[in-house]
């Protein structure tokens, strides 16, 4: 099973669009996924369910349970501020250590309204996955100016972005 995570919790985000845009191109595989929102995390998970109160949360505990049922991840996800969301800095921060994603495999998709096309995140959700012992596959993508390919309904429409994407699956099916 591949889980796909939508790396921010912001509504209608474009995460999820190109989240469930890659869900289709693995269907197309015939490769079954499910998809990890992060718009579904309790709103105060920092403060009940991380820390001392880690494995208390029922509804914290099932998107942790999303994550380490996989046996990859592809995280999609968004620059903030030259960097990753915070929320899901937190999320992270909030799965069993040592454990949690140790010893999968995680493809990254960067998306971003400028032209860096989220490297910046990418790396630095690079060195986080690595710390815990999750592989990462070398094929990132990278989707700059994503508001002029993505649509409403979710189609990207840009054909480089969908090669490069139709690519990264391939590649991640046979990491």
């Amino acid at each position: 099973m591949i889980t796909i995570i939508a790396g921010t919790n912001r509504p209608n985000s474009r995460a999820r669009r190109v989240a469930d845009f890659y869900a289709q191109l693995l269907a197309q595989h015939g490769v079954a996924s499910q998809l990890l929102d992060l718009t579904e995390l309790p709103q105060d998970f920092t403060t009940s369910a991380l820390y001392g109160n880690t494995g208390r949360h029922d509804e914290f505990n099932r998107l942790v349970a999303l994550a380490e049922s996989a046996e990859k991840l592809v995280f999609v996800v968004p620059e903030y501020n030259c960097s990753f969301p915070g929320v899901l800095k937190a999320f992270i921060d909030g799965l069993p250590y040592p454990g949690g994603i140790r010893g999968k495999k995680a493809a990254l998709v960067g998306l971003s309204s400028g032209s860096q096309g989220g490297i910046l995140p990418l790396n630095h959700l690079t060195d986080v996955l690595m710390y815990l012992g999750t592989a990462v596959l070398p094929q990132r993508v990278r989707l700059p100016f994503i508001d002029k390919f993505l649509t409403a309904e979710g189609l990207i429409t840009e054909p480089l972005y969908q090669q490069l994407l139709r690519e990264q699956v391939e590649a991640l099916l046979a990491f």
